[in-house]
């Protein structure tokens, strides 16, 4: 399958303020523009999720997180470089991003995913995607697509046609944040 034209598929939707639902180096995520606040009201309702509860975004490199965080923490970009495993950071200090997005703190959740596609697509897109679970909230994280509600697949906007038949068990990601002592802590294993 061709990425690249799977991925400009995706393109118009993303910019006119639509959901996508779409696989990622963990689960199946519902994703849209993170820099826009009416995309991302729409995932809130459609999930069911209270705004208070962050979102992650997912970006395609370090040059591309630096434009949404002020100043990241060395020890955090460290970690994530190096994870084996698919790892989310909080960083404190969200810049660029709509308040709707960003923790009561300041803080945002990022991750570089290792996937061909999502990462041809945020190259595409030029911005970072939301990234949240494709589940009503309280439900069950989705494994793979045939597990993904009827719902949420109507809710979206456009599905993207690609590892549709990929049954395999995919887990969430591990998340990360720095402590008061300045080391690495995880919040999710």
């Amino acid at each position: 399958m061709d990425l690249i034209k799977i991925s400009k598929d995706a393109l118009p939707v993303l910019n006119q303020g639509g959901l996508i639902l779409y696989p990622t180096d963990t689960i199946w995520g519902i994703g849209c523009d993170a820099t826009n606040s009416d995309a991302i009201k729409k995932v809130y309702a459609l999930k069911n999720r209270e705004e208070k509860k962050s979102l992650i975004i997912l970006v395609d490199s370090i040059a591309l997180l630096e434009k949404y965080v002020d100043n990241p923490s060395p020890e955090l970009l460290s970690f994530i470089a190096t994870a084996q495993k698919p790892t989310t950071a909080i960083f404190k200090n969200a810049i660029n991003l709509p308040s709707v997005l960003i923790n009561e703190d300041g803080s945002i959740a990022v991750r570089i995913p290792n996937d061909d596609f999502c990462i041809r697509l945020i190259q595409q897109f030029e911005k970072p995607l939301v990234s949240t679970s494709a589940n009503i909230s309280g439900e069950p994280s989705p494994q793979n697509f045939n597990e993904v509600s009827g719902k949420i697949k109507s809710g979206v906007d456009y599905i993207v046609p690609h590892r549709q038949d990929d049954i395999s068990k995919k887990l969430p990601s591990a998340i990360i944040k720095l402590n008061d002592k300045q080391e690495v802590e995880f919040i999710r294993r």
